[in-house]
């Protein structure tokens, strides 16, 4: 991936805007697992994966992972960080995979969905897994969540989060491509 300093500083922008996002904007949305709680620090995440690419977008969700893993999230540790890098990273790759592809505005609705319902699918095992050998749950109290709490809770999170960036994407993007060597690519 070709870095240079005017996507780097952008990026940098970025996942600043995602941090804050993700320290001033969080509640929980789930009464049985209010320990899930709902932030928006995808959506600027996912503008600059549209803008620059899934490998950008993976690396802004490291950044903004571990950032998280110190701060509103330090409680869970290393799991927390690993985790929200297979939640965020899984919506990243496969949402800017497929509008790398397809740079028209029914692409990113695609990619978008494509990427909600990815994140959630794969956040099934990665809960069974990490819950149950990390957060000393039973895997039958993981299963027990995985109807009511888990599966829901990621998948308002995903499809919130990508018709925000459906709602502001174009305007930011015109923005940030104003400003410099940023590439518009929704029509």
């Amino acid at each position: 991936m070709k870095m240079d300093v005017n996507k780097m500083v952008k990026m940098g922008v970025l996942s600043a805007l995602s941090v804050v996002l993700m320290l001033f904007v969080r509640f929980p949305i789930i009464p049985a697992a209010p320990y899930l709680e709902y932030e928006p620090a995808d959506v600027p995440i996912l503008i600059g994966t549209f803008l620059y690419g899934p490998a950008a977008g993976l690396i802004m969700t490291t950044v903004v992972s571990l950032i998280q893993s110190f701060t509103v999230s330090f409680s869970s540790g290393w799991v927390g960080f690993v985790m929200h890098i297979i939640a965020t990273g899984t919506l990243v790759l496969v949402s800017g995979s497929i509008y790398k592809r397809v740079h028209t505005f029914k692409g990113a609705i695609l990619a978008l969905i494509a990427g909600a319902l990815s994140m959630t699918l794969v956040m099934i095992p990665s809960n069974l897994f990490f819950s149950v050998k990390f957060f000393n749950m039973s895997y039958d109290a993981v299963v027990g969540l995985l109807i009511p709490a888990i599966i829901p809770f990621n998948l308002i999170k995903a499809f919130t989060n990508a018709v925000i960036v459906l709602l502001v994407y174009k305007p930011v993007g015109k923005f940030l491509k104003a400003s410099g060597s940023g590439e518009l690519r929704m029509e």
